[in-house]
């Protein structure tokens, strides 16, 4: 960087030098042919047409009295009668810019090299009344040949414009160099840098910003971590579950598959193993049930559409009124009519069928179960046994019942609630629960969050 800087420098001081040589050089060239012109015009107030002849004595006469100028008489033609350095002057210079200027204009000017004798020259012509012409001219430098002789002169300025700016360089690196250094440590050693001027700001506001980020994606990362974590114990807590659920079950089977296999069970006791063998049978198979439904959940993807939950309500309830019946529990409707939703009739049928089923296996004998629709909400309230307000939190837990001793009787495996919750929370809706011991529960599904 800092050898760029140099270059940099110096080549801006090399540039700057040139372009001010050649622009002094036309500068003072452009000068030097406006005073040869002033000088002409001078020169030319100076003829005197009764004192000199239009021959070649004339026009050296004439030019002694100018301190050398050339003198050159010509016809109103432009043919030449005299000139005072030309040995040849035999010629016409009507083509000439400054004899056709004279010519029509009166008098003219025009700079350029002579042909005749090699050299630049500025002139300056004048018509004496249309009966001849006299020209007058000095010699002049090109302005190559100007800026030739300045080049000692530029090479010595130069010189000393580029010590100047190595200098200059070497102290603007260091200025400008070293609030980047100081920038570049504040990034590494520091979460938030400071910019010393405010040219570096922008800077400072990336790297902040590239900070941030930073800090974001370990935050990220260690958030997927600790999820990763979370869904490994959790994965190990389902197997878990799913073990002991299994347990018990199975070892109900293999015991009196064991008795029968022996024999000597009367036909009675022989009845009772099978019945228990096929109803533990049965159970595993829910259980198996149980968990694909709720496994298949997280992977199924297919797409909502209006479903009515107005008549799915009701036709829940009406399936599940034998089992209500059973033990005198009143099934109370508050259903508002045609509340539709964007959703699946399966989902949906599974959050009713858990819910009501819940709140008549967990009543009293002779208690209510209300069902309440609207368009933003459903609710389910039972007159049950209710949730101790410490177990609230674990009520939508995998494997968790209120009451471990319906896990048998009524063969329950705790993922009802898992699986109602799940179908929310991938629905976009919010699902709460108040309950008191001995008084009853009240889920409430709110679709307008």
């Amino acid at each position: 960087m800092k050898w760029r800087i140099w270059l940099l420098s110096l080549g801006i001081t090399l540039v700057c030098v040139l372009t001010f040589g050649v622009a002094s050089t036309q500068a003072y060239y452009q000068s030097s042919i406006d005073d040869s012109k002033r000088f002409l015009r001078v020169y030319m107030n100076a003829f005197d047409p009764a004192a000199y002849a239009l021959d070649e004595q004339g026009a050296k006469d004439f030019s002694q009295k100018l301190n050398g100028a050339r003198v050159t008489f010509m016809d109103a033609q432009g043919n030449v009668l005299a000139d005072s350095l030309a040995q040849n002057a035999d010629a016409n210079h009507a083509d000439r810019a400054e004899i056709q200027s004279a010519v029509f204009e009166g008098e003219g000017f025009a700079v350029r090299g002579s042909s005749t004798l090699g050299k630049n020259m500025v002139y300056f012509c004048k018509n004496f009344n249309g009966d001849y012409l006299v020209r007058v001219a000095v010699f002049t430098d090109s302005d190559w040949r100007i800026f030739a002789r300045t080049l000692p002169l530029l090479a010595l300025f130069s010189g000393v414009m580029l010590a100047l700016s190595a200098v200059v360089a070497t102290a603007a690196s260091h200025f400008i160099l070293n609030p980047v250094k100081k920038l570049a440590a504040q990034a590494v050693d520091s979460r938030t840098v400071t910019a010393e001027c405010a040219e570096l700001q922008p800077v400072a506001d990336i790297l902040n910003e590239r900070n941030r980020n930073l800090r974001s994606q370990m935050q990220a990362l260690q958030a997927e971590q600790e999820a990763a974590e979370k869904a490994r114990a959790s994965k190990d807590e389902f197997i878990s579950n799913v073990t002991h659920e299994m347990n018990t079950p199975l070892t109900s089977i293999h015991g009196y598959a064991e008795l029968l296999q022996a024999g000597g069970l009367s036909e009675g006791q022989k009845q009772q193993a099978y019945q228990t063998v096929l109803t533990q049978s049965e159970r595993l198979i829910d259980l198996i049930a149980c968990i694909i439904n709720y496994n298949k959940i997280d992977t199924e993807s297919l797409p909502s559409y209006a479903v009515d939950l107005s008549a799915l309500a009701k036709e829940t309830l009406q399936a599940l009124r034998p089992a209500a019946d059973k033990r005198n529990i009143r099934l109370i409707q508050n259903i508002e009519d045609n509340v539709i939703l964007q959703s699946r009739h399966e989902l949906l049928s599974e959050i009713l069928g858990n819910l009501v089923r819940n709140a008549i296996k967990y009543n009293r004998d002779g208690g209510a179960v209300t069902v309440t629709v609207t368009p933003c909400l459903l609710s389910v309230a039972d007159t049950g046994i209710g949730i101790a307000p410490e177990n609230i939190p674990k009520v939508f837990s995998r494997f968790f019942t209120v009451d471990r001793s319906h896990n048998g009787k009524n063969g329950g495996f705790g993922l009802g609630l898992a699986v109602v919750k799940k179908i929310c929370k991938a629905s976009g809706w919010d699902i709460t629960v108040q309950s008191e011991p001995q008084k009853g529960s009240t889920f409430t599904v709110r679709f307008d969050t």
